[in-house]
């Protein structure tokens, strides 16, 4: 898949603009601050309908603007050229594909994959559980619809039952909400499981290459039940009714599961040096791209904000040379990129403005 351009009106710092790519290596360079994770961000924003940076939609629209939106011109391997236009504001968000209004959200989710490499991710292996969480749903809603649904059910049915819960209700009505939350999360529990694993032979094939080590890498995962059926979690709501009343909120379920990164099977956030956990949260996001193109056969856009200069040169010889060669790369900087790397599309970014940069004049030969 690429993405040949992208128009953005309102959305955070920048009031209008639109980008033309050609090839498949394009760069945004300029001062922090001035707008290049936000349009590395909407790109992102095309897979799950939802910022990779923040659950609050509301901090996208432009301030002193009631609304926002996004329109991506893509070329895709199953789909042929694509137009994705989403427009949002505080709570709503609708979504048009080539002129013609979805009407329902999930169909479009997963279609056009990105993987974002940034710099904030090794708080997935040393911050909370909830940011684990929320990159294992978003991979799997992605790829697995069934996933998607047991997800959405499954939030559903807990917000009733915390709604129920605040104003004490009784339980039997607590109960009926329970039984959803147990068959629908025991789908969660047990394709995290699978997904994980599989996860892990990728992981650990690409620390192999991005480390030049053959280290083991993976996931302990820490289901809130292990049992094969929804038994011992409705078992689990129940028995925790007591503590729930007076907190007024659920507190056990898959919702609270959490996952541990592994580095010769130890915990990598007690035992990883900065290095290897640079090198390891890397490697997560390359098995997540061949993750989405083994199911979809979809080459996902990758989307790498200010991480390359984190590399020491041979680490970053060794990512690139983990990449496909025919993945488009839309990457962001300080300083312009390595030409060695390839030929780089380059961008000028100040103040939510966005103009291609001007080539050095030739040298005069001698």
């Amino acid at each position: 898949m690429k993405v040949r351009a992208i128009g953005l009106q309102d959305f955070r710092n920048v009031a209008g603009a639109r980008l033309e790519f050609e090839g498949r290596l394009q760069f945004l360079v300029g001062a922090n601050g001035q707008g290049k994770t936000n349009l590395l961000e909407a790109v992102g924003f095309i897979t799950a309908l939802r910022s990779f940076r923040s659950n609050d939609q509301s901090s996208l629209v432009r301030h002193g603007e009631r609304e926002g939106a996004i329109a991506c011109d893509i070329e895709h391997e199953t789909e042929g050229a694509s137009n994705l236009r989403v427009n949002f504001k505080p709570g709503t968000k609708e979504a048009w594909l080539d002129g013609t209004k979805v009407t329902r959200l999930a169909e479009v989710i997963g279609r056009f994959p990105t993987v974002v490499f940034s710099s904030q991710d090794q708080q997935l292996v040393r911050g909370s559980p909830g940011d684990r969480r929320r990159w294992l749903d978003l991979t799997l809603s992605a790829t697995d619809r069934e996933y998607l649904k047991a997800l959405q059910a499954y939030h559903r049915a807990l917000a009733d039952r915390n709604a129920l819960l605040k104003r004490s209700g009784s339980d039997a009505e607590l109960e009926a909400f329970e039984r959803v939350m147990a068959d629908q999360g025991m789908v969660l529990i047990e394709r995290r499981r699978e997904a994980l694993a599989e996860l892990a032979i990728g992981l650990t094939e690409r620390y192999a290459m991005i480390a030049d080590h053959a280290e083991t890498a993976g996931f302990a995962y820490a289901p809130q039940v292990a049992a094969p059926d929804g038994a011992a979690l409705l078992a689990k709501f129940a028995g925790g009714r007591a503590r729930d009343r007076i907190l007024k909120s659920t507190g056990s379920g898959p919702h609270r599961d959490d996952f541990d990164f592994l580095l010769h099977e130890k915990p990598a956030k007690e035992f990883a040096s900065e290095g290897q956990q640079r090198a390891l949260v890397l490697s997560l996001r390359l098995a997540q791209a061949a993750w989405f193109r083994s199911r979809s056969k979809i080459e996902p856009v990758l989307l790498a904000d200010d991480v390359l200069g984190e590399l020491d040169p041979s680490r970053r010889e060794r990512f690139w040379s983990a990449i496909p060669a025919d993945s488009q790369v839309i990457a962001t900087g300080t300083v312009p990129p390595d030409a060695a790397l390839g030929e780089w599309q380059v961008f000028q970014v100040a103040n939510g403005l966005f103009a291609p940069a001007t080539p050095p004049p030739p040298v005069a030969s001698r």
